[in-house]
């Protein structure tokens, strides 16, 4: 391989693929990246504050509320449903829920470390498809599940939505994908991209 053959390739490298077509699906790729990460970091301000969406100021993590609780303590369908009422309040899954919504929405709305964010995010995302169980119709209870589609739910389309970024270097449009691919660690451990 030539010189020229692999500053072209070095060129090409640090380019995603969007910017290779289309400035347009770069930024459209780049905003689905930072609305992503907003849902995520919004998740873990509500829970962690107690905004008064979907977690009052009086079950705020800051007030001595549990972030799992709420979700986890009234998971009433599904195979794991025992499995995941048990994790309800418990302070490690409370410590590994928040920090994740904290760091796959840091690194989804800055732009790095979107390989890491994809992972994880998609791991979060699997365990919540899983226990709101959206194939199920019915709670054990017989109630309705409130289930829309069995398959896609809101869960599967931000896991996507994470990968898509992650896999399209979408943190180099409005974000620190470049800076953060120059640093040496980086570099040398691709996998940190």
């Amino acid at each position: 391989m030539s010189i020229r053959d692999r500053v072209t390739l070095s060129r090409n490298e640090s380019r995603s693929p969007a910017e290779t077509h289309s400035p347009w699906a770069a930024r459209s790729l780049a905003a689905l990246r930072i609305a992503t990460g907003l849902v995520f970091l919004w998740a873990f301000a509500d829970k962690f504050l107690g905004l008064g969406y979907s977690t009052p100021s009086e079950r705020a993590w800051i007030n001595g509320g549990s972030p799992t609780q709420g979700f986890l303590g009234h998971v009433s369908v599904g195979p794991f449903q025992d499995v995941f009422q048990s994790m309800a309040g418990a302070v490690w899954a409370d410590w590994l829920f928040m920090l994740g919504l904290l760091a796959i929405g840091a690194a989804a709305v800055a732009g790095i470390g979107l390989r890491l964010a994809a992972v994880a995010g998609t791991v979060m995302m699997l365990l919540m498809w899983v226990a709101e169980w959206p194939p199920a119709q019915t709670t054990s209870a017989g109630e309705p599940s409130g289930s829309s589609n069995p398959l896609v739910d809101y869960h599967v389309i931000y896991a996507i939505a994470l990968i898509v970024c992650a896999l399209t270097l979408a943190g180099n449009t409005w974000g620190l994908g470049r800076l953060w691919a120059r640093l040496p660690i980086v570099q040398r451990s691709t996998w940190l991209r």
